[in-house]
This record gives structure tokens, C-alpha cells and sequence, in this order.
């Protein structure tokens, strides 16, 4: 007995000495909101749990992202993370994933996975054998509640276009980033259930507040009846108001904005009413999916879960709820804790339940 506890002893102090080292590549600006908040929450994830976390951002650049991965690779053993967190952001997350690899160093997908065409050829642990899974917010879910809530408050209010239908208007991210396409289809599914409600057009802002106010422009300009315009995030929204304004068009009254994003700014707009509808939370799939390493890292491994998962991390921000989010996590969120969260903490938890209302609770 005693030399089965020396030897239980003896492991927890050969893990102590090797911290367990993620390095997350950001896709993101180092000064844009959300993707701030991301390294926060998994910064702090990481502090709960008792990681070594760093991460590098990619500015937005695909080719620096691939580059970030190269310098990972190219570091000496001693030095090496012993996971990176990718975000398929512009398609990156094959080639990162090989280069990682011919280091030996594991890679997990969080935000945005595989593309599905992607899928077959490069599947986790298979095609790519160090790529140990992915985990993903329930994009589509974050598309189809703001548009219908949008619609909702659209015909509460009786902004129906001369023809007697809702006409709507909507500024997309991109064309190719999975969680792009999904919050799309999540809107397009919204409107298609509504007899009522004409999709006049989707523009594409590429998350950038600029560009959406210049596609804003446009749109706004070609269809003067639409009353509800939908963006697949805070930034786009912000800048189609900026647009919207200079139209004399004042938001939240004349025309009524969606966003997806859980930024003070975003909050503050939901707040005031210039937002109708906000959705939000997913910024915490980073630091879920360092749950997730932690456990694989500890033994407890998640592929009887599924390698590929997604789950439902938004919910829909009332006035309230926003107010309330503020108070609560608008100096950071050092109070949250994901060890409750770890199979291997606590090893009667069948499953993982990541859920954004931890955020109000």
C-alpha cells in the first residue's frame, strides 16, 4: 500500500513539474474585442486549471497565423507547448495542424473546425493524427435567435414595408469561415419560417467595422423599405449604424439592428436600445476547449464524446440581462472557475455541459 502511494505521490509531482504548456494562435486583432475577451477567458481557464497559456495573434493575416505555427514548431523541445489551440479562420487549420505535428506537438480546433470538405481527408486523429478534436459554438443557433428576435420586435412595432411584408437586410462575414456560414444559414433558416419576411440581400462585411458601414451604405441605399438589418457580429453593427445615421435612419427606432458579441460595447448599445436583438457567450469555446485539453492531457480522454463536437453556447441578451452582465463581468472574469467543469475533477460528470448562462449565474 504504501509503495502504490509513494508511486501515486511520485505522479503528481512528475505533472506539477511539467506544468501541461497550450499556446493558442489568435485569429484576431490584438485590440478587437472579442477575440481580447477569448484570450482572457482562456487565459483565466488556464490559471483555474493550472496551465502554462500563451497566445500570439494572427491579426486577421493567414499567412501570419501559418507563420506563428512555424516559429511553435521551430522552437527547441524543452520550449515547445504540448498543445496549440487553432481557429479555422481563412482555412488555416490543415496546414497548421501538419506543421505542429512534425514537431510532435498536438493541435486542438476550437471556434471554428474543419470545413466540410475538409472533413474526409483530414479528419482528427486520422488524416491528421496530433489534431485530437474540436470543439465549436453552435454558430447557426447565434444566426437563427437574433434573426428571429428580430423579427419578432420588427413586427411587434408594425415596420412593414408598403407590400405589407418585412424586408430585412443582412451584412454576413465572410464566405468561407465555417462559423460565418453557419450564423448565415442560422438567419436564413429564421426568415425562411416567416411568410411575412423578405431577405432582401446579404452583403458581406468580413467582421470589420469599416467595411460593414461602406456595404451598409449600399444596401440601405438599393433598399429603402428594409426595416431590420441583421449582422453576424457587434463590429459589422456598429458600423452599419454609423451608416444608417448619416442616412438619418436612427437605430433602434427607424431601423433595427442585430448583433452577435458579448463586447461592453455591445452590451451598452443593447442597453440603450440601439441593438433590438444581441446573442453571445461563444467567446468562452477557448477556454472550454482548455478544459477539454486538460482532461485528455490528465488521461481522461473525450473521444467517447465525439472528436468533433458542437454545442449551444449563446443565449439571447435582454436589457437586463446586459445590465446585469456588466455589473458582473465588466472588469474581466476572474471569478469564474472551469475546474467544476473537468471530467477529471470530477469524474461522476458524464459529459460536458458548457453553458454561457454560467455568465449570469
Amino acid at each position: 500500500m504504501r509503495a502504490l502511494f509513494a508511486l501515486f505521490v511520485c505522479s503528481l509531482t512528475a505533472l506539477a513539474a511539467h506544468a501541461q504548456r497550450v499556446a493558442f494562435i489568435n485569429p484576431g486583432l490584438h485590440d478587437e474585442t472579442y477575440w481580447v475577451s477569448a484570450g482572457e477567458a482562456m487565459q483565466q481557464a488556464a490559471r483555474s486549471l493550472g496551465q502554462t497559456f500563451e497566445q500570439q495573434f494572427a491579426e486577421r493575416d493567414p499567412v501570419r497565423a501559418l507563420q506563428l505555427a512555424r516559429e511553435l514548431a521551430a522552437r527547441p523541445p524543452a520550449r515547445r507547448p504540448d498543445y496549440v489551440v487553432v481557429a479555422n479562420e481563412k482555412g488555416v487549420l490543415v496546414e497548421s495542424a501538419r506543421i505542429l505535428a512534425a514537431a510532435g506537438i498536438k493541435t486542438f480546433a476550437a471556434f471554428s473546425g474543419l470545413l466540410p470538405q475538409e472533413r474526409q481527408a483530414w479528419a482528427p486523429r486520422d488524416g491528421l493524427p496530433l489534431l485530437i478534436g474540436s470543439l465549436e459554438p453552435h454558430a447557426e443557433e447565434a444566426g437563427y435567435l437574433t434573426a428571429r428576435s428580430l423579427i419578432e420586435q420588427g413586427r411587434r412595432r408594425r415596420l412593414q414595408a408598403p407590400d405589407g411584408k418585412l424586408h430585412l437586410i443582412a451584412i454576413a462575414g465572410d464566405r468561407s469561415t465555417p462559423v460565418s456560414i453557419a450564423r448565415t444559414e442560422g438567419m436564413r433558416r429564421a426568415v425562411a419560417e416567416q411568410p411575412d419576411v423578405v431577405l432582401d440581400r446579404v452583403g458581406f462585411g468580413d467582421f470589420r467595422k469599416e467595411l460593414a458601414a461602406e456595404v451598409a451604405t449600399e444596401l440601405l441605399s438599393a433598399y429603402p423599405t428594409a426595416r431590420l438589418l441583421w449582422t453576424g457580429s457587434d463590429q459589422m453593427a456598429f458600423g452599419a449604424m454609423a451608416s444608417a445615421r448619416q442616412l438619418q435612419r436612427e437605430p433602434g427606432r427607424q431601423l433595427l439592428f442585430s448583433a452577435i458579441n458579448t463586447s461592453p460595447e455591445a452590451m451598452q448599445a443593447r442597453i440603450r436600445g440601439e441593438l433590438s436583438a444581441l446573442a453571445g457567450g461563444h467567446f468562452l469555446c477557448g477556454a472550454w476547449a482548455l478544459v477539454m485539453i486538460h482532461d485528455h492531457y490528465r488521461g481522461r480522454d473525450f473521444k467517447d464524446l465525439g472528436l468533433v463536437q458542437q454545442q449551444g453556447m449563446f443565449m439571447l441578451f435582454s436589457k437586463q440581462d446586459a445590465g446585469r452582465y456588466l455589473a458582473r463581468h465588466g472588469k474581466g472574469l476572474a471569478e469564474l472557475d472551469f475546474r467544476r467543469y473537468s471530467r477529471v475533477l470530477h469524474p461522476a460528470q458524464p459529459r460536458y455541459r458548457f453553458d454561457a448562462q454560467v455568465l449570469m449565474r
